[in-house]
């Protein structure tokens, strides 16, 4: 089962915050609310609380009601539903952390990054894909209109995208490649992308294990995530060192990577070579 999103994190965290502060553990708090272990984990790591057992919680950590409304805030935003809600895409998994975070740099082995993709390279990359009952022309359909996360990128308060791809994924043999080619020089223009290649003749790095992206949001209180999807799935990472350990990789791919204007040049000319 995928992660869940953001904003049900944030709340989790500060109820165990409250709970520490409390001097409680989690069996004497859940004794008090009449909660099982289970459900105290589950809430303390990720499961939305009903409101009323919200503010059970609030009044066994001993907060006064007028320290309850920022908690109480925190939970209307956790059980809001974003715009992906409306493609029947859960409030868990990549798409909403997306939509929260400020910053994405993203490491793509094989793929271009999804901000970055045009229509038809969505409907080449879905239909090609191994698993036709997983990829149905519903989801193919569903994969092209959720397009609109691409919006983020050119937003009042736009989300900061540092794109690294590796040579490879650009010479797809596709009927889109030159559309799409034209489209990253195009996005590339933006001041708030930056975009890289690494290109032929690099040895081995630090991305031959596998595509990954590390989300970083507004507050500093929010810790980044490393976004791993695999052929199974797909996995979330919050533990400070393994994101640490990310950070380090991609910052070791951009050093080896074409800059920003010699990437965008290079993808020019392969856009006019096809």
């Amino acid at each position: 089962m995928t992660e869940p999103n953001l904003r049900v994190r944030v709340l989790a965290r500060a109820l165990r915050e409250l709970r520490e502060r409390a001097r409680m553990t989690q069996q004497e708090a859940g004794d008090r609310l009449r909660f099982t272990n289970r459900k105290m984990s589950r809430i303390e790591t990720g499961q939305l609380p009903s409101y009323h057992e919200l503010q059970a919680m609030l009044d066994v950590y001993g907060l006064v009601s007028t320290d309850w409304p920022p908690y109480l805030a925190m939970w209307e935003r956790a059980k809001e539903k974003g715009w992906w809600h409306t493609y029947g895409i859960p409030n868990r998994g990549y798409v909403p952390l997306e939509a929260q975070a400020s910053e994405i740099r993203s490491f793509q082995l094989g793929m271009v990054h999804g901000l970055l993709q045009t229509e038809g390279y969505v409907r080449a990359v879905f239909t090609g894909a191994a698993d036709p009952a997983r990829h149905t022309p519903a989801s193919v359909a569903r994969g092209v209109e959720i397009r609109r996360r691409q919006r983020r990128v050119t937003a009042d308060e736009p989300l900061r995208l540092h794109s690294i791809v590796d040579h490879t994924a650009l010479r797809r043999d596709l009927p889109c490649m030159q559309e799409q080619l034209a489209h990253i020089v195009m996005v590339a223009e933006l001041e708030n992308v930056t975009f890289q290649v690494i290109p032929p003749g690099i040895g081995a790095h630090a991305g031959l294990s596998g595509s990954f992206t590390v989300l970083s949001f507004p507050s500093p209180a929010d810790p980044a995530i490393v976004y791993v999807e695999h052929i199974a799935g797909s996995v979330e990472v919050e533990k400070e060192q393994e994101v640490r350990s990310a950070r380090l990789a991609f910052d070791q791919l951009a050093s080896l990577a074409l800059s920003h204007d010699e990437s965008v040049r290079l993808v020019d000319r392969m856009a006019a070579e096809l």
